[in-house]
């Protein structure tokens, strides 16, 4: 088990990288199942979510292997046993976006119950739901999820999902590329993260369209080639470091991200205060010091194009430092409040109205302390805590941060945080 002792109160500055979205890459290296040929892969971040996913693929009998760097290579070759090994599925939900491929290629897989964060109910009821509209046959037994296609395959169907679902959205698309017939997914997730795979499958020969705002349709087609393609850069990552340059008074540029995905998020920026220049052509976002005083704001988390709830919790440790009232409301998930006890034993002033709203009062000064992580985003928002932080803190639970962040301590130390990674 490792650790952060972060040093905080030093105004960050310089130019940091965005690397490549977890939440698109994962995705894309199922879609890589849909045919034979070799796909690769750029602009791959290089955490732990990548590896535990190229395990999973590697165990199921694919080839997947890193090359030049920051690309992947993959080729998925007919397997004799299409089953998802347990250890690894409990480590990562996303485990679970191999359903859809799997399925529509080899016409029968074999998963666990998926695993991931502790951030409150995220069935794959939707998932199952969508395969069988398409004729599938899953049956649920001792924790694991029995799915096989008919035997001429599956076919297209019209899915309507009660709830905007990303990986719902995914899944239902991946499988419907080799289809027989169109499917129709309605009230489909509009994700910049969602529409870089469709990019993707065009490549590989896929007819998909975006027909209306939450319309997908995907005319199946027989079969699919290789592709070359780059992921498009992380918005969580570009919000996190957004939010590290506010929160310490710096100066930060980011590169590598494109900032009308972070539309939501900049609109917040705008309400509180926080000065930004945002450069579309260049794929920049430049944080400038704030010389007024942040203001408050209201904010409720809702899907895309809406805020995201990832941002919410990196965003409570801003609000803190705002003056007055803010209000947080987490429409998505039921139990993602957890960050707020440990950003309390840190100094601020933060109130659980329940277990989906947050009222936060500041500016309050925030102090060192020993903190814990529960998930991927508490624990970017308590290093943010300990940057802004008088003191020194130390933080466990770092696991989850690299899960979705690539080598985080030295892009800050390359700003100017003293933070360092410690064996317990």
């Amino acid at each position: 088990m490792q650790k952060f002792v972060i040093t905080g109160g030093h105004p960050l500055s310089g130019e940091v990288r965005i690397a490549g979205a977890k939440n698109a890459v994962l995705k894309m290296m199922a879609a890589a199942v849909l045919t034979d040929d070799r796909c690769t892969l750029r602009n791959v971040p290089k955490i732990s979510d990548v590896a535990i996913m190229r395990e999973v693929m590697t165990d199921i009998g694919f080839d997947v292997r890193r090359v030049n760097g920051d690309a992947l290579e993959l080729q998925a070759h007919d397997v004799a046993w299409p089953f998802v090994p347990l250890e690894a599925a409990l480590k990562m939900r996303a485990s679970f976006i191999l359903l859809g491929p799997m399925l529509t290629r080899f016409g029968r897989v074999i998963l666990p119950n998926p695993g991931g964060d502790r951030i409150g109910r995220r069935p794959v009821n939707f998932h199952v739901a969508a395969m069988e509209a398409m004729g599938a046959t899953i049956v649920y037994r001792n924790g694991y999820y029995f799915a096989s296609a008919p035997t001429r395959g599956l076919r297209g169907a019209h899915i309507e999902f009660p709830i905007v679902t990303v990986m719902g959205t995914e899944n239902a698309m991946l499988a419907a590329t080799l289809a027989q017939g169109t499917t129709v997914i309605d009230n489909a997730a509009r994700e910049p993260e969602v529409d870089d795979l469709i990019a993707m499958l065009d490549a590989m020969g896929a007819r998909i369209e975006r027909t209306a705002e939450r319309r997908i349709e995907v005319e199946g087609v027989a079969s699919l080639r290789g592709a070359d393609h780059r992921v498009l850069g992380d918005r969580l990552e570009a919000e996190t470091f957004a939010i590290a340059a506010a929160i310490t008074r710096g100066e930060v540029t980011l590169t590598g991200i494109k900032p009308q995905h972070l539309a939501s998020f900049l609109e917040v920026c705008d309400r509180m205060g926080v000065a930004h220049e945002a450069d579309a052509a260049a794929s920049t976002l430049r944080i400038l010091p704030s010389h007024g005083a942040l203001r408050a704001v209201d904010v409720q988390t809702d899907p895309y194009p809406g805020f995201a709830t990832d941002f919410q919790a990196p965003l409570s440790v801003l609000l803190t430092q705002a003056t007055g009232v803010s209000t947080v409301h987490e429409t998505i998930f039921e139990d993602r409040m957890d960050h707020a006890r440990e950003l309390v034993k840190m100094g601020a002033s933060i109130e659980l109205v329940d277990e989906r709203r947050a009222r936060i009062t500041g500016p309050t000064p925030l102090h060192g302390a020993e903190v814990g992580i529960a998930d991927l985003r508490a624990g970017a928002t308590l290093i943010l805590a300990a940057l802004a932080a008088t003191g020194t803190s130390v933080i466990s639970g770092i696991e989850h941060v690299d899960r979705g962040y690539e080598q985080i301590e030295a892009k800050l130390v390359a700003l100017g945080a003293q933070i360092n990674r410690i064996e317990a």
